[in-house]
């Protein structure tokens, strides 16, 4: 979906009458969501194994009573180390739909609101970065500033910034020429009262939709970005980390990468659907 169809549907949201069936999916979805937040806010009311230290004698385990998702090479329980990894991979993507949502929306309305040649010098500016592969670009940034989870945010944020700026500014540009925005300026209304009041409230409806679209795309970055080897360092327990710690041993240990690849999946798909639901749009 472009930015374009994506903003169209976020204006037009379809509310939910009353004796529709309710949705399992979208149901589904915040339980995941829900989950996923708990684990990272208290991992230690959901497992009492240490994520880090290994247990001798325990090394690769299959699935089983004790250790329900199986033990990884070095002893360590699998899940456990997913319900740490979640603090990680859903703070960095936190970090990173914030700072591209903070700077890009904040480029986009300065463009949309003031037209004329700082519209046209920032939005040559964005199509430059919309024009990089964003995994080209998460890659660049990372080299540049070096590895690690704050370093790996930020290059995903960075990333993400063209697309909030080009959704925001059409946004503006669409609320700007609308008749109640003209009667504001025609009865006396500043420029920053006009903004402030008006096109701003009106205009950031699609981008924070899009937002949560953008968290679960910042989930999948992030773990590519650790599957490479330029996010978080071993032994951190990061959810893309975790599923390249287990490729090695994929024909003897399948379960180390099944299942946390089955989480990130989930809580991608989640963050969609809902974002979806936020948009008006339907599955």
């Amino acid at each position: 979906m472009s930015l374009v169809d994506y903003a169209a549907a976020a204006r037009k949201r379809v509310p939910r009458l009353p004796g529709i069936p309710w949705q399992p999916g979208l149901w589904l979805a915040w339980a995941v969501i829900v989950l996923a937040a708990f684990a990272a806010f208290a991992p230690g009311l959901l497992t009492h194994y240490s994520p880090i230290e290994g247990i001798a004698g325990a090394q690769r385990l299959a699935p089983q009573a004790g250790h329900w998702l199986g033990t990884d090479q070095l002893g360590r329980d699998v899940y456990t180390r997913i319900i740490y990894g979640a603090s990680h991979s859903l703070s960095a993507a936190l970090a990173a739909v914030t700072m591209g949502l903070v700077v890009g929306t904040g480029l986009g309305v300065i463009a949309g609101a003031f037209a004329g040649r700082v519209e046209s010098l920032l939005m040559r500016f964005v199509d430059v970065l919309l024009s990089i592969p964003s995994l080209l670009l998460s890659l660049t940034v990372i080299i540049l500033l070096g590895f690690g989870t704050v370093n790996a945010a930020i290059a995903v944020g960075v990333a993400s910034i063209a697309s909030f700026a080009r959704l925001a500014r059409g946004e503006v540009v669409r609320i700007r020429h609308t008749d109640y925005v003209e009667a504001a300026f025609g009865s006396g209304g500043t420029f920053l009262a006009v903004l402030w009041r008006h096109i701003l409230p009106n205009s950031l409806t699609a981008v924070l939709a899009f937002a949560t679209l953008q968290f679960g795309q910042a989930i999948l970055a992030l773990s590519t970005l650790s599957f490479l080897g330029y996010g978080t360092p071993p032994p951190v327990p990061e959810w893309g980390l975790l599923i390249a710690e287990g490729r090695n041993y994929l024909s003897t240990a399948w379960w180390l990468t099944t299942f946390p690849g089955i989480v990130v999946i989930a809580v991608v798909l989640a963050t969609n659907r809902i974002s979806q639901q936020f948009s008006g749009g339907r599955v």
